[in-house]
């Protein structure tokens, strides 16, 4: 799973005076380094360096790679294993990588003053949290911890002037209380701030990966076991500290909480920022396919009631909602040229055989209706319906479907109660029913 490792990087005016380089380890696990330049819409090739047997490579600069935000990705998936750096325009960029350690930057003073003030933030805060827990009173020692994030803070400040490195050091600055705070006014105060010096507008920001740790903590991290009451006013404060103006960044963003709530199927949760906030952001942006993600899966979110179609049933003309006579419905969305079809539709047969409250609803894919009718034959007990267009179907754009065969359990008054994702899914779900 590690055989491949992707660079993002960008670089400066300097015509072959710059470089980026490293050592991953172990050596044996990484072959190749690909260099991308990262921007808040995309990230684009630039170069590759091969490893050699003691895992190093070095790519050289051209005049061609400006100034910003660059990523490192050194396994797959590429989105998951990659971390992003600096590039100034002017600084060689050396580093040493592990999985076990991370990266550490021996070359280009940029990065190694962001990963200095890290670490020493860390220190200051794990400081803080052995003061409060420790339930000290102890105004004086307060006072001193506190001095002492404001001076590294302040001092850092100081160092990165002029550098792009400022623009994260400013956008990372901690609460600092003026006067001694007990730990729930603290942490109150602490939540409160915790936005408030990001800039959302900035494009180095934007470019990096700081703006998704930076919401993504704040909405799961700030409050130990969080309800879904909790989770919308986090969602909401991340909403309203980014401006209209910033209307792509703003969509980007709730678009990835939307994902983490998604991946938690927590479906509260993801409707709720769609009908909140990304609907209509991704009207404004344009963005038709978001757009249509968001529905989709809200029309077909485990408790909705599922889209009605139009069915015919012993030659008279019916819908999914006036079936009756069963406790349960199965929809299952397939097609008569779909291999994995042809294989699981026979299973399912013969594992609802037993059921009588369960009935079966094949919505058949098609481009036309030859194999289909022949497919069908097969399949007497079940309630057929074709989709001609297949994949351009209103109804298979209702459902959102990307693939076959897609499975959708129902009750009895047609709503969705479960949406398995496979058919060993499907097989553990029918076994409780």
């Amino acid at each position: 799973m590690k055989k491949i490792i992707f660079l993002l990087f960008v670089f400066p005016l300097v015509s072959f005076a710059q470089s980026v380089k490293g050592t991953f380890s172990p050596a044996e696990d990484y072959t190749y380094a690909f260099l991308y330049r990262a921007t808040p819409e995309s990230a684009t090739y630039v170069n590759k360096g091969q490893l050699d047997s003691l895992g190093n490579f070095e790519i050289q600069l051209d005049s061609s790679v400006t100034a910003g935000i660059y990523k490192i990705v050194y396994a797959i998936p590429p989105e998951e294993n990659n971390f992003d750096f600096i590039y100034d325009g002017e600084e060689t960029v050396a580093f040493n990588f592990s999985q076990e350690n991370g990266v550490n930057f021996t070359e280009s003073d940029e990065n190694k003053l962001w990963n200095s003030y890290l670490k020493s933030m860390d220190m200051v805060n794990q400081t803080i949290s052995n003061y409060y827990t420790q339930d000290n009173a102890d105004q004086k020692g307060f006072e001193a911890i506190f001095k002492t994030l404001k001076d590294t803070q302040t001092g850092y400040e100081e160092l990165a002037e002029g550098k792009l490195v400022s623009n994260f050091i400013k956008a990372n600055k901690p609460y600092i209380p003026s006067e001694y705070e007990a730990l729930s006014t603290y942490s109150k105060h602490l939540k409160a701030h915790y936005l408030s010096e990001v800039d959302f507008s900035d494009y180095l920001l934007q470019s990096s990966s700081f703006l998704i740790d930076r919401v993504t903590a704040y909405v799961f991290n700030m409050v130990e076991n969080p309800s879904n009451t909790t989770y919308k006013s986090h969602v909401d404060d991340v909403a309203n500290a980014i401006s209209e103006d910033d209307s792509i960044i703003k969509t980007s963003l709730l678009q990835l909480l939307w994902q983490r709530f998604v991946a938690l199927e927590n479906h509260e949760m993801a409707n709720y920022i769609t009908d909140n906030y990304l609907l209509e952001l991704a009207n404004k942006t344009k963005n038709l396919v978001l757009r249509d993600m968001v529905i989709s899966f809200k029309n077909t979110s485990i408790g909705s009631k599922a889209p009605n179609f139009d069915i015919t049933l012993n030659d008279e003309k019916t819908s999914l909602q006036q079936l009756e006579g069963a406790e349960n419905y199965l929809l299952i969305f397939w097609s008569s040229n779909c291999s994995h079809c042809l294989e699981e539709l026979p299973k399912v047969r013969d594992m609802v055989a037993d059921k009588p409250n369960l009935k079966v609803v094949a919505f058949g894919l098609e481009e036309d209706d030859d194999n289909w009718k022949k497919e069908i034959k097969n399949y007497p007990s079940f309630i057929h319906k074709i989709g001609l267009n297949k994949w351009d179907n209103p109804t298979v754009k209702t459902y959102g479907i990307s693939a076959t065969p897609m499975y959708f359990l129902l009750d009895a008054s047609k709503i969705i109660i479960a949406k398995p994702y496979d058919f060993e899914d499907l097989e553990v779900i029918l076994k409780g029913l």
